[in-house]
């Protein structure tokens, strides 16, 4: 798959289909909120959610009185969504329109939230240079969580062949930048009434390192 264009295949996905017509579908990300009452940040922290696409879990961040909240997707036309969905309140997020293997920031978060992006990752360079980047742009104090499927969840999503996890492959991917807080195991049910399972682990950064 050395040809496959994976920004043209995800504008084609959120061009084609309508929010209900995906398996990510999920109108209250109760896992990932669950996370961010745990961490108890305040409002002025700095979260970004990496995929977030047309996903929910933006809008009850802003819900949640959070006021720096950035969004990434590859995918253009998944944040044109967004944005129609929360109409002005749209204004008060920072959209990018990247692919998270390549994406720059030019700012450190506290919260660095991924569901369901990491496990479309493959190739181990790719895997690599996304990890440096969340270990480079997470204050030293900040958090990271990721959910990915798990090793009892599908192997493919949208088509794509993806890399399931463990709560021990996650943590051994992470140990050397990052203390697990915790994993847990999570069956999303899709608009299609079938079960997907996940991984979910939250991490605290380790220090400087």
């Amino acid at each position: 798959m050395d040809d496959f264009d994976r920004k043209k295949h995800w504008e084609n996905i959120y061009r084609s289909k309508g929010m209900e017509e995906v398996s990510w579908f999920q109108p209250t990300p109760a896992t990932s909120l669950d996370f961010v009452k745990q961490f108890k940040l305040p409002g002025t922290a700095k979260i970004i959610d990496i995929g977030g696409g047309d996903s929910f879990f933006v809008d009850h961040l802003l819900d949640m009185d959070y006021r720096d909240i950035t969004v990434l997707d590859i995918s253009k036309e998944a944040i044109k969504k967004a944005k129609h969905r929360l109409g002005d309140r749209a204004k008060r997020v920072k959209w990018i329109v990247a692919d998270a293997v390549d994406f720059q920031p030019t700012e450190k978060y506290a919260l660095w939230h991924d569901r369901a992006a990491f496990h479309f990752l493959t190739d181990e360079k790719e895997i690599e240079s996304y990890l440096d980047t969340v270990r480079a742009n997470i204050n030293p104090t900040g958090y990271l969580v990721i959910g990915t499927f798990s090793e009892q969840g599908p192997k493919k999503c949208s088509g794509i062949d993806i890399k399931q996890y463990s709560e021990r492959t996650m943590t051994d991917r992470l140990k050397h930048f990052f203390e697990k807080i915790k994993c847990i195991s999570v069956d999303h049910k899709t608009p299609f009434d079938t079960i997907q399972n996940f991984i979910f682990c939250s991490f605290k950064r380790l220090g400087t390192a």
